[in-house]
């Protein structure tokens, strides 16, 4: 027992000084480079420390930073749900039109905002609450197909059809909208780490730690679902409860994670088969946490790739992240390894 625990010991002690590391270069490096002595000064309450750099720290660089990690933590830990509910190495939020179903009531909200005139803090939780429900109805489709069909390469493409069909929507929305209102949606779905300030903050990690902490509860019950639902029944599990909280969690994940940071690709896809090509496990208990941190080790990654340290240019993160997990879903593609076949 103690010889298998090392490896998952030695992996969290691993990523807790990287997701150290991250945080610290992710804070410093910019368009403006805060030297590690002000970094370190802010920390331990030092007066003499220049206000411009305390200002681009607190006001800035700590709330992305922040987004980052609950960012990539969530999409990882809502892209292993997907895997394991569908047993299917290429499903994630993403790939199944999850993502899209958010990014169709994001179009609703955005580009319909104009015209109805929102408040501020109405406005931002009319965009979660739209993201949250274009995400569930996408999912509720997916659960209605999965019960009539049982053939999970046929689900994948279903739901990449349902993806398509929310971005045939949101392109009807974009040709009628104001050209205001277009340009805000079309910067959103690059992806921005930076558009969180520190009150949106609150709500954002409210929802992300809701979700984090269902898929956490749901640990055993993936581990038995994963060896299939029959055998899952004949234990006493309520397959169908399941599903639904696994819903339920993946919606508050993706969707919310949309809602505020935009539509971030290949992130849920990929970190799940990092951390299991790493630990070699397929215990939820395990995976899940090993999932969470990597995915918030990997997010800030892309981040400090994105700055362009020493650069006053900024990529959009949704095209760094897919650079970088592109080449692992190609690998698990042509590596022809199924997730949980028995």
């Amino acid at each position: 027992m103690k010889r298998k625990r090392t490896p998952v010991l030695a992996f969290f002690g691993i990523m807790g000084v990287l997701i150290l590391l991250l945080f610290v270069l992710d804070i410093m490096l910019g368009s403006v480079n805060i030297p590690f002595k002000d970094f370190w000064g802010i920390i331990v309450g030092d007066e003499a420390v220049s206000n411009v750099s305390r200002q681009i720290l607190i006001h800035f660089r700590l709330p992305k930073v922040i987004t980052a990690i609950l960012a990539g933590s969530a999409l990882a830990v809502s892209g292993l749900q997907m895997q394991t509910i569908f047993r299917n190495p290429l499903a994630g939020p993403y790939v199944l039109g999850i993502s899209s179903g958010a990014s169709l009531g994001v179009a609703i909200a955005v580009l319909g905002s104009s015209a109805i005139g929102l408040g501020f803090w109405f406005g931002q939780i009319g965009v979660v609450l739209a993201a949250l429900i274009g995400s569930m109805l996408i999912l509720l489709l997916i659960v209605a197909v999965s019960i009539r069909i049982r053939d999970i390469m046929t689900i994948l493409i279903l739901g990449i059809i349902f993806g398509m069909a929310t971005s045939a929507i949101t392109s009807i929305l974009q040709y009628f909208s104001s050209e205001g209102s277009l340009k805000t949606y079309v910067i959103w779905t690059m992806g921005s780490l930076s558009s969180v300030n520190g009150s949106q903050l609150w709500l954002f990690s409210g929802l992300v730690i809701i979700g984090q902490i269902l898929a956490i509860a749901l640990s055993r019950p993936l581990n038995v679902l994963s060896l299939g639902e029959n055998y899952a029944r004949s234990l006493g599990y309520n397959v169908e409860k399941i599903r639904l909280i696994v819903f339920v969690s993946t919606s508050l994940l993706a969707g919310t994670t949309t809602a505020f940071a935009g539509p971030i690709a290949f992130i849920g896809i990929a970190v799940p088969h990092i951390v299991r090509l790493i630990l070699h496990t397929s215990n939820h208990a395990i995976l899940i946490p090993s999932t969470l941190v990597t995915g918030a080790s990997i997010m800030m990654l892309c981040d400090v790739i994105a700055q362009l340290p020493g650069s006053n240019l900024v990529l959009p993160i949704n095209s760094v992240a897919a650079l970088m997990g592109i080449p692992v879903v190609v690998y698990v593609i042509l590596s022809k390894k199924r997730f949980a076949q028995h």
